[in-house]
């Protein structure tokens, strides 16, 4: 008797570290309006992604951003290795979520888990940086130009707000969205590729 209720022992373990690794890797959040780059892995229209395309809401690095958070040319996939075909420029080829400078956009999250969060942060590339290269913090503008902030609360599992496009910005650009979560160490990255 004493071996079977060890067997039954060590299966609930193993049983239960599984879930709670099933858990942990099928958490998080993905921003798809505009829709990053992980999203279109996850979709189909991108191929050649790795394993983000089953784990678009596991873009998590570092928070802290732009002073902390992931090394220049790994910001997109918030230096989390085996996702760094987020990071790949692709040529500028990224297909492009067309958008107008000066005007209001709403911006949505997707989440998987509604973990507590400081604020949302929106960073847009400069005039004249190169979408043929990997994203640096010398390529964006200094400030967010939206920051929404979330006073440790969780969000739903959708969320949407809206903010205004910088004026003057024409051409391809890039978004950053950085999702600061209050609890952890960590924040979520999403890229998003636009068409001004």
């Amino acid at each position: 008797m004493r071996k079977k209720t060890g067997v039954v022992a060590v299966a609930l373990g193993v049983a239960a570290a599984s879930l709670l690794a099933t858990s942990t890797a099928n958490s998080h959040g993905y921003t798809d309006s505009p829709i990053s780059r992980q999203k279109l892995c996850a979709n189909g229209t991108v191929s050649n992604c790795g394993s983000i395309q089953w784990e678009p809401q596991s873009v998590e690095g570092p928070k802290g951003f732009p002073t902390g958070g992931p090394a220049d040319g790994k910001i997109c996939s918030a230096g989390v290795t085996h996702f760094a075909q987020l990071d790949d420029p692709r040529g500028g080829t990224w297909p492009a979520t067309r958008l107008t400078a000066g005007q209001s956009h709403t911006f949505r999250w997707q989440f998987t888990a509604r973990h507590r969060t400081t604020d949302f942060r929106y960073y847009i590339t400069r005039n004249g940086w190169d979408p043929s290269q990997k994203l640096t913090r010398a390529a964006l503008d200094p400030q967010p130009f939206l920051t929404v902030p979330y006073n440790n609360q969780q969000p739903p599992s959708t969320l949407s707000h809206s903010g205004t496009i910088p004026a003057g910005k024409t051409g391809r650009h890039l978004i950053l969205a950085v999702w600061t979560i209050a609890d952890t160490a960590n924040a979520f990255y999403a890229c998003s590729d636009v068409q001004f």
